[in-house]
């Protein structure tokens, strides 16, 4: 036997030994990578093929491609094997998958389209176009896509999930909840299903029934760090503050560089009048994310409440400096300038910040700094009066 031959049975052995698949692949969920001991052994098998002589055409071989990441390598054996034999639905399959993970979804979409005209009764292939016309962001074909292959297979998880995920990206959000109730039915422990159930629950305003699927979220995954995060975004929403604080406090244990769960723990903090401890926070998340404007404005509002108001001021003008068209920086300024007297400057401020949010006009009436600028302002333009052509 070649030492060709040697390796591609020593690979094969290790495909199979690791679920890759002989034939047609067996992909693995995107994130969820080969250990790396197995990656390191199917990687120095392949150098022995490559060493013997030209890359094989075969299928095995751009499977173990495939396994280690050198999709390009992949591509080129199956279409090799596809050259001779264009009905091998196994190579066209698999290069589809390998056309999806180097991000060229068209090609991707043309080499399901060619199998499925072959096999149309592969729901793994339905799957799959439906995930590269979700990268064309060919919506209504992936919508299409994802329902032929769990009419084919009506236990196909992955494509409910999938499913679920677009029509709530497209607001369609009681069908998502439809599809993240079928995963849950086939699956009830998988917890960013009961998150992302949360979280369409949230866009329909049903915040208590949110609550409780994010709830269920972290029962199966207790490190599930965005759970505790919408969770936490929830109860504020809610009015509920310590459990808000209390479900950011664990988010950032599990995710201790996530700048926006600092900036809204420091919200939390701001509500319940615990001012140093927002300030600190804010500080952190523009530590983590240098720029974060938002975080600058939100501190300045803490200070202010601590009556540090020069300070307060830096952090808004420096909010504004970052993001000019912040109105919240402009109305927090505002209403600064407001409680100094500085009516021109409060003024600047104001409308450019009701220029940008027209809904800032009736909150700054019923303020209690700024209800008598808007009240100023209503009385110089009623002495102006309208103005008149000649």
């Amino acid at each position: 036997m070649s030492q060709e031959s040697c390796a591609l049975t020593e690979l094969a052995r290790l495909l199979a030994d690791n679920t890759i698949g002989l034939d047609r692949l067996t992909p693995r969920p995107r994130g969820n990578r080969l250990p790396q001991e197995q990656r390191d052994r199917i990687q120095q098998v392949l150098e022995e093929i490559d060493a013997s002589g030209p890359a094989p055409k075969e299928v095995i071989y751009g499977n173990g491609c495939y396994a280690v990441g050198r999709y390009a390598d992949a591509v080129e054996a199956y279409q090799g094997v596809l050259r001779s034999s264009p009905d091998n639905t196994s190579a066209r399959f698999n290069a589809g998958l390998a056309y999806l993970r180097q991000r060229q979804p068209s090609q991707a979409v043309a080499e399901f389209s060619a199998l499925l005209e072959l096999a149309p009764d592969i729901p793994e292939a339905w799957y799959q176009r439906g995930n590269a016309h979700d990268d064309l962001e060919e919506n209504e074909l992936a919508l299409t896509d994802y329902g032929q292959a769990f009419l084919l297979d009506p236990d196909y998880l992955q494509a409910y999930y999938n499913r679920g995920i677009l029509l709530a990206r497209l607001n369609r959000h009681q069908e998502a909840i439809n599809d993240f109730d079928r995963v849950i039915d086939l699956h009830p422990s998988l917890s960013n299903a009961h998150l992302n159930r949360g979280v369409s629950l949230d866009e329909l305003r049903k915040h208590r029934e949110a609550t409780a699927a994010y709830t269920e979220a972290i029962r199966f995954n207790p490190e599930n760090a965005n759970a505790f995060f919408n969770r936490a975004r929830t109860h504020y929403h809610l009015g509920n503050i310590q459990e808000t604080i209390a479900d950011y406090s664990d988010a950032i244990k599990l995710a201790p560089d996530d700048a926006e769960a600092f900036n809204n723990r420091g919200l939390a903090f701001d509500a319940a009048g615990e001012y140093y401890r927002a300030v600190d926070d804010y500080a952190q998340a523009m530590e983590l994310r240098p720029g974060f404007a938002e975080a600058l404005s939100n501190r300045g509002a803490a200070l202010e409440a601590l009556n540090d108001l020069e300070a307060a001021l830096v952090d808004y003008q420096q909010a504004l400096d970052l993001a000019p068209d912040f109105a919240a920086a402009h109305y927090n300024a505002a209403r600064l300038h407001a409680k100094n007297g500085e009516l021109e400057l409060c003024l600047g401020h104001l409308e450019q910040a009701v220029a940008l949010d027209p809904g800032l006009r009736d909150e700054a009436a019923r303020d209690e700094n700024l209800g008598w600028v808007i009240d100023m302002q209503r009385l110089r333009d009623d002495r102006r009066g309208p103005s008149t052509g000649t």
